[in-house]
């Protein structure tokens, strides 16, 4: 399967994520935290980093493998 993670940054250091295969975010910081428990409570946020799974990496993942695959 395809899994994507979404890592916010901010001055070097992972703050919060998103994980697929979880379907949250998990936050590292005080900062993340308090955003992760927000956007974990948003139901069109959450949706909108599911729908990256299936618009991008779904739709990616052939063109990607074959590239691979092509060069081996």
């Amino acid at each position: 399967g395809i899994e994507l993670i979404t890592s916010y940054v901010f001055n070097q250091a992972e703050y919060i994520r998103f994980n697929s295969t979880v379907g949250r975010f998990v936050g590292y910081t005080e900062h993340g935290l308090k955003n992760a428990e927000a956007w974990n409570s948003d139901a069109g946020i959450l949706g909108q980093e599911q729908a990256q799974l299936e618009s991008f990496c779904k739709h990616n993942a052939d063109i990607y493998y074959s590239a691979i695959r092509d060069k081996t």
